[in-house]
């Protein structure tokens, strides 16, 4: 007979790690069913995304950058990187200055399906989150204090 495990939440409803985990497998399902259809999946999603968001305002985007914005892990930002380029969404050249670095750019292609892509996962997200009402906001705000007090770990 094995010893009890204890459990420091009474139940998993009062975890809010497993309700995270629960919302974020939730709405990653409802990403892959927008993003199948467009040959995306959420992460290279949120790759192109934030290379089209960066791309507004700094015309030498690098792969450091996109990993920055979003606290993705380096490598795995190389990995999907080099998939998207192989799907002709973007390209990657030598930097002006940094001869260790890329600039990565979008092509008409990439633009295409990252346009594509926003509608799709905006009325998705809309929908997705509308339960949440009028917190909304207070979630959003939430939400960005926890990235912000956990982004250095």
């Amino acid at each position: 007979m094995s010893d009890k495990i204890e459990f420091h939440f009474s139940s998993p409803e009062d975890s809010p790690g497993y309700l995270l985990g629960q919302v974020t497998m939730l709405w990653q399902r409802r990403q892959k069913k927008v993003l199948d259809p467009l040959d995306l999946t959420q992460t290279q999603f949120a790759l192109l995304a934030a290379l089209g968001w960066l791309s507004r305002t700094n015309p030498a985007v690098t792969q450091m950058d996109i990993a920055n914005q979003t606290n993705a892990d380096r490598m795995m930002v190389s990995k999907v990187l080099r998939t998207l380029e192989e799907k002709a969404f973007l390209t990657r050249q030598e930097h002006p200055s940094d001869t260790r670095a890329k600039v990565i750019q979008l092509t008409k292609s990439g633009t295409a399906v990252l346009r594509k892509a926003l509608m799709a996962i905006e009325k998705a997200d809309v929908h997705f989150f509308s339960a949440a009402g009028e917190n909304l906001r207070l979630f959003n705000s939430t939400l960005a204090g926890l990235i912000e007090c956990n982004k250095e770990e």
